[in-house]
């Protein structure tokens, strides 16, 4: 089945993978106490077919160090400690391979949900590689009526649970971002477009928090003092790819970030409550107090 190949495919990068720099013998040795093998030992025929497979399927090359030993490993293993959609499958199958290797352990793994994708990420995905246009009837939570758009989807991005289309609203001729969830049908068109060369989905959110990217609200500084514990947090997974600790006190530690303070980031610095002040700049210190007055008027 493609299903069980796919896992195979999937097995083999991780193994390689995780020991940096392997032999056929271990890798065989390590097939055989999986439940996968049946207890049979994989052909070294199979093996190199798998091999031409993978870098089909996720451009990852699996190279033979003849001087070393004949050991295999990642060539572009660089590439994949740097995140990307490559590391998001492996880590996402790995796990999956590991948790159906041990069934009475599945109940205690729990996972967030992410409902949105459920229905429209598929054909989108299929639209993007296709380089076909989709028409989309659209509801937004902005507005009473829903509208229909034909857009050329760019790429995805899932942020707090949710999965967001960026796409060229062709009437429009601009950029506009949609949620999955606000999507109401969603059809290809047949229509053919290609994407920039030279756009990057990395660049286009560069200087952003979250999924909002405004023109009219251009990156800045941004400094955050963090009190407590609260920033151990902030150090361990951080805000933004920006973020710096300027300082670092008894109390408290300030965190500098350069991006554009949209509402997305400013819902952020609010889900800390009193344990995050804004030092600057002003006008977003003001915004903040704005919120947080609102709050305690409701109280």
């Amino acid at each position: 089945m493609a299903k069980d190949l796919f896992n195979r495919y999937i097995w083999l990068v991780d193994t390689i993978y995780r020991a940096n720099g392997i032999t056929f013998e271990e890798i065989n040795e390590k097939w055989l106490r999986n439940s996968m093998s049946d207890g049979v030992d994989i052909p070294l025929k199979t093996f190199h077919n798998h091999r031409h497979a993978i870098e089909d399927l996720f451009d990852i090359n699996i190279v033979c160090d003849k001087k070393g030993g004949y050991k295999y490993y990642i060539e572009n293993a660089d590439d994949m400690e740097k995140g990307g959609i490559r590391t998001w499958l492996l880590n996402t199958f790995a796990v999956n391979n590991l948790i159906n290797e041990s069934h009475h352990l599945k109940r205690r793994i729990v996972f967030e949900q992410i409902p949105s994708g459920q229905k429209f990420l598929t054909p989108i995905i299929e639209a993007m590689r296709d380089g076909l246009s989709v028409e989309i009837r659209y509801k937004s939570f902005w507005r009473q009526d829903e509208y229909t758009a034909e857009v050329e989807p760019y790429f995805v991005k899932v942020f707090r649970q949710r999965w967001y289309l960026i796409a060229r609203n062709k009437k429009k001729d601009a950029l506009r971002i949609y949620a999955l969830d606000r999507i109401q049908s969603l059809i290809q068109t047949g229509n053919a477009f290609v994407m920039p060369k030279d756009f990057s989905p990395e660049e286009y959110f560069h200087n952003c928090f979250g999924i909002i990217h405004e023109d009219d609200c251009p990156p800045e500084t941004v400094d955050l003092k963090v009190y407590g514990v609260q920033r151990e947090y902030f150090r361990t997974l951080p805000l933004h790819h920006s973020q710096k600790e300027v300082e670092n006190e008894k109390d408290y530690s300030v965190f500098r970030y350069y991006l554009s303070p949209t509402y997305d980031f400013a819902q952020e610095i609010l889900s800390h409550g009193c344990e995050v002040e804004v030092l600057a700049p002003e006008h977003f210190r003001n915004e903040i107090r704005e919120h947080a007055e609102v709050i305690a008027g409701r109280i």
